[in-house]
């Protein structure tokens, strides 16, 4: 055997070892590539994740990993109209459920009042919605009264708070829906809704189709 030859089959068999971890990295580069490929399969088209406004006052904020179906509740405006969320398709939709008794919702409200402002030209919708049961209406008036342009909801069985999948867990509870119907974001407990992160999360809901 000559020189030459040995030395090739020396290089061969070194070789050997390297070929094997070569064709495992590159299997494991198409599988990632695959995978990346089929999550991206099963999000929705223009569905913006909103894990990015987790942040500052909404830190707490609860993203669920598929959009939910909001619940066919009858709640009443001031004048006695009996509405649903339904009503409101089309829109971006920011609910809160709050009581004249629970003062972190009272203490949010001006906060909901300037991102309503905010967006009066928009196709956005704060829909504050009272919970009280046996308060005089006048207080609820009142509340909104001196937070315009936020305008009278009542929901005076708690019925609403029920009907959420997973129940409301107390109050103020916010929840976010997108223009289709379905809820895309919450909050359980206080939050700034004049701030900037929660503006940039209503702006990416209204951007989307």
């Amino acid at each position: 055997m000559s020189e030459f030859q040995s030395d090739r089959e020396e290089a061969a068999r070194k070789l050997g070892p390297l070929k094997w971890v070569i064709g495992a990295v590159l299997l494991i580069g198409v599988a990632a590539v695959l995978y990346v490929i089929a999550q991206a399969s099963f999000k929705p088209a223009g569905v913006v994740d909103l894990k990015e406004f987790k942040k500052a006052s909404l830190e707490k904020l609860d993203v669920p990993a598929q959009p939910r179906a909001a619940p066919l509740t009858v709640f009443t405006d001031g004048a006695g109209k009996e509405l649903t969320l339904a009503d409101f398709k089309g829109q971006v939709v920011v609910m809160n459920l709050w009581a004249t008794w629970c003062a972190p919702c009272k203490k949010e409200m001006p906060t909901l009042a300037k991102l309503q402002a905010s967006y009066a030209t928009q196709p956005l919708k704060v829909l504050p919605i009272s919970v009280d049961k046996d308060v005089d209406l006048n207080l609820v008036q009142a509340e909104m009264a001196a937070n315009p342009p936020l305008q009278v909801y009542r929901d005076k069985n708690y019925k609403m708070s029920f009907d959420l999948e997973p129940r409301a867990a107390g109050y103020p509870t916010t929840v976010v829906y997108d223009k289709q119907g379905r809820e895309r974001a919450r909050m359980s407990g206080e939050a700034d809704w004049s701030s900037p992160e929660a503006r940039a999360l209503v702006e990416a809901l209204l951007r989307e189709h």
